[in-house]
């Protein structure tokens, strides 16, 4: 059996309170729950002060919320060493948000040596699909990874 990837083991210290989350976590209020190889789970509570100029959430914020909670199920999965980058976001808006605490499950749906595909769906309190999102990420090793 191989030992923790060590980018895990920072998430988790992340998770335990044992060091600080991302600045645009704490900016945007993004809480982890969960997290293990290839799958995160983070919270938000969206209120007016997320809105866009119509009075519902902002998009940017849901992509953003989607797109942290994809970058640590795929960060859950690469070893001591390694990084990766997103090459590609895409999301589906399927029910507008006022005031909701959200969930974002994210999941490596398929992870190769060089390029892996993670889905995540955001969920309201009620349980309803607010968002689907994808992520194509990229594991850079050696040279590439360094300072990431």
């Amino acid at each position: 059996m191989n030992p923790t990837p060590k980018p895990l083991d920072a998430i988790r210290r992340v998770l335990h309170g044992k060091a600080p989350p991302p600045p645009i976590a704490t900016l945007l209020g993004f809480t982890l729950k969960a997290i293990e190889p290839g799958r995160a789970v983070v919270a938000f509570e969206a209120s007016e002060r997320h809105a866009n100029p119509l009075g519902t959430l902002h998009g940017g914020v849901l992509c953003d919320l989607a797109d942290l909670a994809m970058g640590w199920a795929y960060a859950a999965t690469v070893a001591e060493g390694e990084s990766f980058t997103t090459l590609e976001l895409k999301i589906n808006f399927v029910r507008p948000v006022w005031e909701s605490k959200l969930l974002a499950v994210a999941r490596v749906v398929k992870g190769g040596r060089t390029v892996g595909l993670v889905e995540c769906d955001v969920t309201d309190d009620q349980d309803r699909l607010v968002a689907r999102a994808s992520s194509t990420c990229m594991t850079l090793r050696g040279d590439a990874a360094k300072g990431r």
